[in-house]
C-alpha cells in the first residue's frame, strides 16, 4: 500500500466516525430543552394547584422543598411510605400520578410521596393542578433524595420505605396503572 492509499483510508476512518459520534441516538427518551415560556407566578400554581401540607421535617432527611408552600423541609425516610420520582416530560409519569392520587385515598393507605425532579418547580406545580392531584408533593432539585436511595435516572422510579427504614425499588409493574398494583407494592 502506498503514501497515498493509507492517506485515503485513513481520511475515511476519520470521516466514518466523525459520522458515528455526531449521528443522532435514539436511546432513551430525553427530556425536551428548558421551556422557553416566560417564568409564571408559583405563588399562583401553588394556590392554583391546592396541594395538601408536606409530612413534617425528620431528623436525618434530605433536604428538599414542598411544592405545596415552597418551604424546605427535610424529608426522613422513615416508612411505611411511598416515594415517586416523577418530571413534566415523562409520559408514563403523567399516566401514573393519577392513580396514586386515588390510591392515596383509600383507607389505610400508606403515605405517597411524589418527588419532582428533572424539571421546573412551576411546570412541576402546572401539571398537578390540571391532573387534579393534590398529594403533598416535594421537589428535588438538586437529585439528593434520588442519591440517598440510589434511584436510577429512569423515571417514573418508585419506591417502598418500611418501617425499620429499609428502601426497595418497585419494578413490577415499571409504573402503576391501577390502585391495586400500589396496595399490592407497599405490601
Amino acid at each position: 500500500m502506498n503514501n497515498r492509499t493509507r492517506w485515503l483510508v485513513l481520511v475515511l476512518v476519520l470521516g466514518v466516525a466523525g459520522v458515528v459520534a455526531l449521528w443522532p441516538r435514539d436511546g432513551s427518551p430525553q427530556p425536551p430543552p428548558a421551556s422557553t415560556r416566560p417564568t409564571q407566578d408559583v405563588a399562583a400554581l401553588r394556590a392554583q394547584a391546592q396541594l395538601r401540607a408536606c409530612h413534617p421535617a425528620g431528623e436525618g432527611g434530605v433536604d428538599v422543598t414542598c411544592l405545596g408552600d415552597g418551604t424546605r423541609t427535610a424529608l426522613a425516610l422513615k416508612g411505611p411510605m411511598l416515594i415517586n420520582f416523577w418530571a413534566t416530560w415523562c409520559q408514563p409519569c403523567q399516566a401514573e400520578l393519577p392513580v396514586l392520587e386515588t390510591y392515596a385515598k383509600q383507607p389505610g393507605a400508606v403515605p405517597v410521596v411524589p418527588v419532582l425532579v428533572e424539571s421546573r418547580e412551576a411546570d412541576g406545580l402546572e401539571l398537578l393542578a390540571r391532573l387534579g392531584v393534590r398529594l403533598p408533593s416535594v421537589y428535588d432539585g438538586a437529585d439528593e433524595l434520588r442519591k440517598r436511595v440510589k434511584a436510577p435516572m429512569t423515571l417514573p422510579a418508585t419506591f417502598v420505605v418500611g418501617a425499620d427504614g429499609s428502601v426497595r425499588q418497585v419494578t413490577d409493574p415499571p409504573y402503576f396503572t391501577a390502585p391495586e398494583q400500589v396496595e399490592k407494592a407497599v405490601r
